[in-house]
């Protein structure tokens, strides 16, 4: 009886870990741009200089460091402390039209280019985000048209 009590646990415990790998994490790069190593140490290979804001979605951390996927899927390694906890999204394509309002309908207030990346204003709600830029103007646009939300 003991051991099926263990057992339970243990496959509860399993599930438990299970729904979070699947958790999406994303946060942004802080403030100044950030080194992207290969590997968890500034030993590895430099294989990127993330700008300031810039999404990422944290896949796991290990001490102090994190490994996170970017917009184009890529995978590497960059210091938990240049990471930020103020949310960003970058857009998927040129033209991204932001609405006066969450609405198709609603006036578009200006459009920007794909790889331009915006400060989340207030989560997604119904697929709309509002999205600041960073010149002051604001909006919404669809969260299918924004990576990192």
């Amino acid at each position: 009886m003991k051991s099926v009590r263990l057992h339970g646990v243990a496959a509860l415990l399993s599930l438990s870990a299970f729904g979070h790998a699947y958790a999406l994490d994303y946060q942004s790069i802080g403030a100044a741009p950030a080194v992207l190593y290969d590997a968890p140490s500034q030993r590895g290979r430099k294989v990127f200089v993330a700008p300031r804001n810039m999404p990422v979605e944290v896949i796991l951390t290990y001490g102090e460091w994190s490994k996170v996927r970017d917009a184009s899927g890529d995978l590497s390694w960059v210091e938990s402390k240049q990471l930020d906890a103020k949310r960003h999204v970058i857009t998927k394509a040129a033209g991204t039209r932001v609405r006066a309002a969450a609405d198709e309908m609603a006036p578009v207030i200006f459009s920007v280019d794909k790889s331009v990346i915006l400060e989340m204003a207030e989560p997604s709600t119904a697929g709309w985000v509002k999205v600041r830029h960073r010149d002051g103007q604001g909006g919404f646009v669809k969260a299918t048209d924004v990576w990192g939300e």
